[in-house]
């Protein structure tokens, strides 16, 4: 996290990455760099000219090609000849050892190296920028409030470029969000943790909020598909969780705004004996289809495997558009299933 001076000169130095740097691979395979063979004296006559060196980095960032990182260590690959860095323009060399050396202190880095043996050969200047943040975004700020049957809690202090997550496992693993609330619906889950990652893939300390709160509601979805719980509108992230067992059901039904899509449906918890239950959607504000699956967008079984999966993955993007859509889940057999599905919208294209 920066200081509203330094990130200025974080966005700055992006500009300067993205003019000097091809994209950095999420692998940890460094940008293409820029070599400067005026930057240092010409060669004497009979003076060898060293091969350059070639450099490393792991762009940490959300955005893995634009020279924001977490990680401060760069990677030398000088075919066995000594080399050298300078992190001041050429003003002063430092010799390097092995494989990598480390920049420190936040901030944006200008990075000079060169491979150097012990007759005085140098080799062209290699020349890379990055941007190292190791500071942790603050927490956020959790508010929580009832619109109808879906609790909404609105997040605060989200960092410019950030991004918010949320985990139902006790953190064990995370599922981004969009923009900056979060819609929940259903009697299943009892705490969701939250948290924000920064630009350089920092995270800030996570916070609990209790769902089982005086303040929320806990509401059963409707079992009447001619009656469905509504979702109220207006945010992109909404969580959808509950408990069935056979002869329950659950129908919920949400509405597209205009300009908007449905970006994906799926599957984010399941706990249940039970390996598979059934789940349907149908473009209507109730779900009046039956059994006739010619009018379900789409339809199958949910279980530990599907967890992630995006069930829209496969359907034409004209079907995805504005107007209402309901989901059906429900447990055939006679095992309770605790499950919970992540609903996000987003701009239309």
């Amino acid at each position: 996290m920066f200081s509203s001076q330094a990130f200025l000169t974080r966005s700055f130095s992006v500009l300067v990455v993205a003019f000097f740097l091809v994209a950095c691979g999420g692998s940890g395979s460094g940008p293409d760099a820029t070599t400067v063979p005026g930057a240092q004296t010409p060669p004497a006559d009979g003076a060898v000219v060293l091969k350059t060196p070639v450099l490393s980095f792991n762009d940490t960032g959300l955005d893995v090609t634009d020279g924001v990182t977490s990680n401060g260590r760069w990677g030398v690959e000088s075919a066995g000849i000594d080399w050298e860095f300078s992190l001041d323009q050429g003003s002063s060399w430092t010799r390097g050892s092995g494989a990598s050396f480390a920049v420190t202190g936040d901030g944006a880095k200008v990075i000079w190296v060169r491979a150097r043996d012990d007759a005085g050969n140098k080799s062209e200047i290699v020349r890379v920028n990055c941007v190292l943040d190791t500071t942790p975004p603050a927490a956020l700020g959790v508010a929580g409030q009832t619109e109808g049957f879906t609790n909404s809690l609105r997040l605060s202090g989200i960092e410019p470029g950030a991004r918010w997550e949320y985990s139902l496992d006790e953190q064990r693993s995370w599922a981004p969000g969009q923009c900056s609330a979060l819609g929940i619906l259903g009697n299943n889950l009892s705490r969701i943790w939250l948290r924000q990652l920064d630009l350089a893939g920092n995270a800030s300390g996570a916070q609990a909020f209790d769902l089982k709160s005086p303040t929320l509601v806990a509401h059963e979805a409707s079992g009447n598909p001619l009656q469905p719980s509504v979702l109220t509108t207006g945010l992109q992230t909404y969580l959808i969780h509950g408990v069935v067992v056979r002869g329950d059901a659950d129908y919920v039904t949400w509405n597209i705004p205009k300009g908007q899509k449905v970006l994906s449906v799926k599957l984010v918890q399941y706990v249940s004996e039970d390996a598979i239950a059934f789940y349907a959607l149908q473009r209507n504000k109730v779900f009046d289809a039956g059994i006739d699956v010619s009018r379900m967008l789409v339809y199958g079984h949910m279980g530990p495997s599907d967890l992630g999966r995006n069930v829209l993955a496969n359907v034409p993007k004209s079907q995805l558009g504005e107007g209402a859509m309901t989901l059906w889940f429900q447990q055939t057999g006679p095992l309770p299933t605790q499950y919970a599905i992540e609903v996000v919208l987003a701009p239309a294209d």
